[in-house]
């Protein structure tokens, strides 16, 4: 294995059970939330760009071990979702995430992006999520408490681009 990371943008059809692969072994996600990280490479791959889902895919050795999803929030000026990412659990600690976080807010900037917003769980499990958002320099813009269940708030930050 020679661990060099190669990073792609377009998604290809087998992305749909990499997706799948690399959501399930992390195990943060409910079983309801699978399929919806599934559906959009399957809507991306069906209606290209017009979809509205941009992504970023790491493999290494032509394996697909992380990706990020993105996407311009409608009816907004340069906002943008940042709308999931994941990394196969026996690739995580080795700085893919914070790699993809850069070449999302590249792209972002590239197309004319001016800020990304990206919701978490408060809940304690997703503690180093919000951690790795806030050593990125996103700033928690909001709580909505209990919003997935009771005890679990949404936590919306913001990156704001520098132009």
């Amino acid at each position: 294995m020679s661990n060099h990371i190669v990073f792609r943008t377009e998604p290809i059809p087998e992305d749909i059970e990499n997706i799948r692969r690399i959501v399930v072994s992390t195990s943060f996600f409910q079983d309801h939330e699978i399929p919806v990280a599934v559906e959009l490479v399957e809507e991306r791959l069906a209606k290209g760009l017009e979809s509205g889902y941009l992504f970023i895919f790491a493999e290494i050795d032509g394996e697909t071990i992380a990706y990020a999803c993105f996407g311009e929030i409608a009816c907004t000026k340069g906002s943008y979702d940042f709308y999931w990412m994941a990394t196969h659990i026996d690739y995580q600690r080795k700085g893919i995430g914070k790699q993809l976080m850069d070449g999302v807010q590249e792209q972002v900037k590239n197309l004319g992006g001016r800020v990304i917003y990206i919701e978490t769980s408060s809940k304690e499990q997703y503690v180093p999520t919000r951690k790795l958002y806030e050593n990125y320099g996103y700033k928690l813009e909001a709580v909505f408490k209990d919003f997935y269940d009771i005890g679990d708030d949404k936590c919306v930050y913001s990156y704001k681009l520098d132009k």
